[in-house]
């Protein structure tokens, strides 16, 4: 295993272990991202930044109501102003199919009903902002208010409101063995995810049972770049730029909306300042679309604001009830879940979260029975999709959490019932899955020593905690195409579909493609996403980048690779067997050097040529996998922290917070060590602070003055990230893809670091000093 690790005093350094896998660096390793000048200078454009020619600006009018019917929209006077191009209400979209990934039931606009406060009623284009607010005003909206429902039981009260009688159109994916989907299971339920395995029989064999409940808090996404697209569309064509982290299935959506064939669609995507999941699917861009057509094919930019984000996707809050039946001396036996997703007014992507959720319930430990089921909720709520680590995020926090109040009611440490359960690498997640490809145990050793929990003293107010959280990686079934070209002087083009979104995958492909062909990173240029050129990708997520996309690019690297010493082989009349490729330059057997950019032009004359090849990549189909397809790979997040805990005030100070995620083979040092330090700061904020709150039907802090984030005095006085290279990835030299992981167990490691403190054993999120204080204080709470 190789470590990265921060120093103090210098900086990252490396730290090398007896069983580190090789000594070879890809290069660029301990290199600066491509992206870095750009960004740092100002000069990097985002789709907020793109301006076209006669471009007209979009607001949208949005429903106070959580639940009513339209009776008249009058947008009669807004039209008559000047500056004004187009007013969007539900006659004009009608025509149009509604959207969703599998259920498709959200409509570009409010159509006869709004469905939660916030929901889109019109919208306008005008010749700036100013104007479009003006004509908004003008906008008369007559509702008939119905009943609501944003609570999980009131919304599946046979007895109450159902927020979708009549059922959208809907599909339920090809499933393998073990696991299951349906539509429409029970009252206001769009979607069901079940998989179970092995015997229930065993349940019969356990010495305890235990059953608890934990719930999960609603959270918004908090990218600094909000939705935004610039639309230049007619009837027949679209040219879209938007931000977004999808763009093929963003033009497959909107084909589908706008009832075009995808050849007259084209998806541009610049930078992305953030999307953490959020920027999947339609957003901003059919609103935009469908004001270009009707100002005559004029570009319209919509941008929302930031309180306006909020109000259109947030992470899904969760009720999670977990069964589990385990042997006296702590062996797991037997668990069942049964997890409520709330997925707000409309479904988004809540089946792919929902079967997460339902899927990471076996966590990172061995069972003999799995029983699990998760269910997506429809209530009167901002409608719920992908955030960070989507489903293994609710998962883990019920998971390892429950491992620590079983460890309390058993009398064990809960890092020795976690070691004593772990699965061994190279073991089966689950029949049929892909095995797992992380040391575990070698991991959660590693922070544990980080923070001295082996020796720990106790003080009083003070408590340890040493967490795990597994997800699986790189996509369902994802395909991943790449394509390479290099000119005749040897400057390198690399075309992928993965956006940058502040990650640095971009320039970790560069890095690859760089390896491969042997030159420096700065020589290798990543082409701007455009959908008519670009080769196809299903979407940057699932933390897919290297591990997924990067097999692409490594492969296209190689064939570009062979193709130029093959071609050079036919020139120099030498086997291409026996050359090397150096910056360019032929190396032959003997050591003699042949610059290629002479040979091409002796070739081709004074329009040289470009080497070209494509590269292609997915996961082989197997019905035994419970999801169709194994994992391409395992994310693993290790996490370790210390806490104090004032018992007056109930207020917790994280002392120390260790992170680790194991990285296959590290592509870029500083990298790999942003995306682990950044999760966990995600996940610091969903433990104490982040939650979108309802005072009734509407939201109370749905803006960034009230949302409360982590701050930089928030972040713990030591606070710091191990990069691990344990050297068993899929990917390009045994890479393997982060940015989720070190976010999942953060949650459940500074509550068991609570409940080592002072006792209290906290079940709902995020831990405020007030739900802290009640948990030290039952009495004061029943009264």
């Amino acid at each position: 295993m190789t470590l990265t690790q921060p120093s103090t005093d210098a900086g990252p350094v490396l730290h090398e272990l007896p069983t580190a896998p090789s000594a070879h660096r890809v290069v660029g390793r301990d290199g600066a991202r491509a992206d870095a000048p750009l960004k740092v200078t100002g000069k990097a454009v985002y789709t907020t930044d793109v301006v076209r020619p006669g471009m007209l600006h979009a607001k949208v009018l949005r429903s106070p109501h959580a639940h009513a019917r339209i009776v008249s929209i009058d947008a009669a006077r807004a039209r008559t102003v000047p500056g004004v191009t187009a007013v969007l209400t539900q006659d004009d979209v009608r025509h149009l199919n509604p959207y969703g990934t599998f259920v498709k039931d959200q409509p570009v606009v409010a159509i006869d009903h709004v469905r939660y406060v916030g929901d889109v009623v019109a919208a306008v284009a005008a010749v700036d902002e100013r104007t479009a607010l003006a004509a908004l005003d003008l906008i008369e909206v007559v509702y008939e208010v119905l009943p609501h429902v944003t609570e999980l039981d009131e919304a599946l009260d046979p007895a109450g409101v159902e927020i979708w009688p009549e059922a959208p159109v809907g599909m339920v994916p090809d499933y393998g063995q073990g696991a299951s989907g349906e539509l429409r299971t029970q009252h206001n339920v769009s979607y069901t995810f079940r998989y179970t395995t092995g015997s229930p029989d065993v349940w019969d064999q356990c010495d305890h049972i235990f059953e608890d409940t934990f719930t999960f808090s609603r959270m918004n996404h908090m990218h600094l770049e909000p939705f935004v697209a610039v639309a230049e569309a007619t009837d027949d064509a679209i040219e879209i730029w938007s931000s977004t982290q999808s763009p093929f299935p963003l033009r497959k959506e909107l084909a589908w909306t706008f009832g075009l064939p995808e050849n007259r669609i084209r998806v541009q995507t610049m930078l992305l300042g953030g999307g953490f999941g959020a920027k999947n699917g339609l957003k901003a861009d059919p609103v935009a679309v469908r004001l270009s057509q009707l100002s005559g094919g004029r570009p319209v930019r919509y941008a929302m604001t930031t309180e306006e984000v909020f109000l259109t996707v947030s992470q899904h809050a969760a009720r999670l009830v977990y069964r589990t039946g385990v042997m006296a001396d702590g062996t797991f036996v037997a668990r069942r879940a049964r997890v409520l997703l709330n997925g707000g007014a409309y479904t988004e992507l809540s089946p792919l979260v929902c079967e997460k959720a339902g899927y990471r319930t076996p966590g990172a430990y061995r069972w003999q029975h799995i029983d699990s089921q998760a269910s997506v909720v429809t209530t009167n709520t901002v409608p719920a999709g992908a955030f960070r680590g989507f489903g293994g995020t609710q998962a883990t926090w019920a998971s390892e959490r429950q491992l620590d109040l079983i460890a309390e009611r058993l009398g064990i440490d809960p890092f020795d019932l976690r070691m004593k359960n772990l699965k061994e690498l190279g073991e089966e997640f689950v029949p049929g899955e892909a095995p797992i490809d992380s040391d575990l145990r070698e991991g959660l050793r590693l922070v544990a020593d980080e923070i001295g929990y082996p020796d720990r003293v106790q003080v009083p107010g003070r408590g340890m905690g040493v967490c795990i959280g597994i997800k699986d990686g790189g996509g369902v079934n994802k395909p991943a195409q790449a394509r390479v070209k290099v000119s005749t002087k040897g400057d390198v083009f690399l075309s992928s579909g993965l956006t940058e979104m502040g990650q640095g995958s971009q320039s970790a492909l560069c890095q690859i493609v760089a390896e491969v062909l042997g030159c420096a990173p700065g020589r290798v240029a990543f082409a701007r996403i455009d959908t008519d050129n670009t080769p196809f990708d299903q979407g940057t997520n699932a933390s897919s980048g290297i591990a997924v996309m990067g097999q692409a690019v490594q492969q296209a690297a190689e064939k570009v690779r062979r193709e130029v010493l093959s071609w050079a082989g036919g020139q120099l009349d030498l086997d291409p067997g026996s050359l090397a490729l150096r910056d360019w330059v032929v190396v032959g057997p003997d050591g003699a050097e042949h610059p290629l950019a002479p040979l091409v032009m002796g070739t081709f004359g004074g329009t040289g040529f470009e080497f070209t090849a494509d590269g292609f990549f997915k996961s082989g189909n197997s019905h035994l996998a419970p999801l169709e397809a194994p994992c391409v790979f395992w994310e693993i997040g290790w996490a370790a922290a210390e806490v104090e805990v004032d018992p007056e005030t109930g207020k917790v100070t994280v002392l120390q917070l260790v992170v680790s995620g194991d990285a296959g083979k590290v592509i870029n040092k500083l990298g790999c060590r942003g995306q682990d330090e950044g999760a966990a700061v995600f996940g610091l904020g969903q433990s104490l602070f982040e939650e979108l709150r309802y005072d009734g039907d509407r939201p109370v802090n749905a803006e960034a003055l009230d949302y409360r984030v982590p701050l930089a005095e928030d972040l713990p006085e030591r606070f710091w990230s191990l990069t691990q290279e344990q050297g068993h990835g899929a990917g390009p030299f045994g890479a393997k893809g982060m940015g989720e992981g070190t976010m999942l167990p953060v949650a459940p490691v500074i509550a068991q670091a609570i409940a080592d403190a002072v006792g209290a054993q906290l079940t709902d999120l995020p831990m405020s000093p007030e739900r802290v204080f009640r948990a030290l204080h039952p009495r004061i709470e029943s009264s």
